[in-house]
């Protein structure tokens, strides 16, 4: 006598599949679907018992419901040339009204009783530029652009007397940072005489304009950040009053 057909709907229907790498655990997921009027019995069944767990294994599908099986694949050493021959298969009975011990079912069922489905396993390789547009990093933003974006946001807590005090703050810290670019090409001039001289006439000239050149860089950039930080901390302290 012929079995019956699988009552239960299974998604995936034929084949699971485990993305590596596996050098860690690698999970697929297998939902059973219950669409009849009564509740099924249901057990997972492999050919490689030790190389998969199952949870859960085996259980009752109460009548319109589903279940999701977690298919847990080991680690393992793998070949792309080997292809997996492992198989599942999902066995199924309608339960009996008067069920209460589920292993006694099993064990008193008939075989022209059990439904069964099979599903083949498929390894496949994750390919290194295959990323998510979530995991794609976000550039940081430079200093200008932080310092642009605290004012747009904040513009709206502050009144307009206040905005304009901070804009004229920037605008004078702005031309004294002009101030010291214009000191610093001219120190590079001068360091730039310092080292012909310095050549033709064997001094020590060169390492302390290099000295000098270096400190007027510093300068520079502890004013540019001195501003951000200026910007920063009115803005944050009238925001927290």
């Amino acid at each position: 006598m012929a079995r019956p057909e699988q009552c239960l709907v299974l998604e995936p229907q034929h084949e699971l599949k485990f993305r590596g790498p596996f050098t860690d655990v690698v999970a697929a997921n297998l939902k059973l679907t219950n669409p009849t009027d009564r509740n099924v019995c249901f057990k997972v069944k492999t050919t490689a018992p030790r190389r998969y767990c199952v949870r859960p294994n085996s259980g009752v599908i109460d009548a319109g419901t589903f279940t999701n099986v977690a298919v847990m694949l080991q680690p393992f050493d793998y070949d792309p040339a080997e292809r997996s021959k492992h198989k599942f298969m999902v066995q199924s009975m309608m339960a009996p009204h008067d069920m209460t011990d589920i292993e006694a079912v099993w064990k008193a069922a008939k075989p022209e009783e059990l439904m069964d489905s099979k599903l083949k396993c498929f390894f496949e390789m994750a390919l290194e530029n295959d990323k998510y547009e979530g995991d794609s990093p976000t550039p940081l933003p430079s200093p200008l652009q932080l310092e642009q974006s605290i004012l747009l946001k904040s513009s709206s807590a502050l009144e307009d007397g206040e905005v304009k005090k901070i804009m004229e703050e920037c605008k004078r810290l702005q031309m004294e940072v002009h101030r010291l670019r214009e000191e610093n090409t001219q120190i590079r001039e001068d360091d730039g005489l310092r080292k012909r001289k310095g050549t033709s006439s064997g001094g020590p000239y060169s390492s302390m304009a290099t000295s000098g050149t270096q400190q007027g860089f510093r300068s520079l950039r502890i004013l540019a950040l001195c501003i951000l930080f200026f910007v920063i901390g009115v803005i944050g302290g009238k925001l927290l009053l």
